[in-house]
């Protein structure tokens, strides 16, 4: 089913964030859109930005942002589908699915970097220009984290299944910040041969990491608790230690 609801302006929150609210983040020409926030109650002075998957915003991707919280990072997850509709929330429904992918066609992955930098420029308006920030996403938020790598300026990213990373390893050279990729070798949507295209190109990087699961499909990180999941996440928590090091 298709939601279009916005979380409370701020809400007690029981993970260990402090509170989850929205904000509203300009995107320039009068333009803006909603970024949901979980605040850390004890904070460790950096943030991370969660980029959604193909059906925006979700319980699911709230729940990645609270997770983070609960380690003492300022979460955000903006509205990358907000030029198209904002608030979409989809469910796996065959509706929703095909709704999904119809969005996909008339997204803009420029433009979404243009609006993840934005946030970043938030993040340090709030809490300092030295303040480490990171990029975190799953599917297409995947390949997004992996395009901030190399376009914007973020202290570390992480890619969990990005699809499409294989059509943009042009951009490679460009990767400016450690990055983290993990794939599951079951995944539809990232074959062996895109794999292999992207091992190839990025595994051997200085600041670049890969790992592939073996027993792990599409959305492993999302979905399902899981072996794979929890490896996945321990890797990534010692990544961004050392990848951000000690905030300002």
């Amino acid at each position: 089913m298709i939601n279009l609801s916005t979380p409370d302006a701020s809400t007690p929150h029981p993970s260990g964030a402090s509170a989850v609210s929205t904000v509203t983040v300009p995107a320039g020409d009068g333009q803006s859109f909603q970024a949901y926030v979980s605040r850390p109650a004890a904070p460790n002075g950096r943030a991370i930005i969660v980029l959604q998957e193909i059906f925006g915003v979700t319980p699911a991707i709230r729940d990645v942002a609270d997770r983070f919280a609960a380690e003492g990072y300022l979460a955000l997850a903006p509205d990358l589908f907000w030029r198209i509709r904002p608030g979409i929330e989809l469910s796996h429904s065959k509706e929703d699915i095909a709704f999904a992918f119809d969005a996909l066609k008339q997204f803009d992955e420029s433009l979404a970097v243009q609006d993840i930098n934005r946030v970043v420029e938030h993040i340090h308006g709030e809490m300092g220009p030295d303040a480490p920030v990171a990029v975190l996403g799953m599917c297409l938020g995947g390949k997004l984290a992996y395009l901030c790598a190399a376009r914007i300026d973020v202290g570390a990213a992480v890619s969990f299944y990005g699809v499409g990373i294989e059509k943009n390893l042009d951009e490679a050279d460009k990767v400016s910040c450690p990055l983290l990729l993990h794939i599951g070798a079951r995944d539809n949507y990232i074959d062996a041969m895109a794999r292999e295209q992207i091992a190839h190109t990025l595994a051997t990087r200085p600041g670049v990491a890969l790992h592939v699961y073996e027993q792990a499909g599409h959305g492993f990180y999302t979905r399902e608790a899981s072996t794979s999941r929890e490896t996945a996440h321990e890797r990534t928590m010692a990544f961004l230690e050392a990848s951000l090091g000690s905030a300002a």
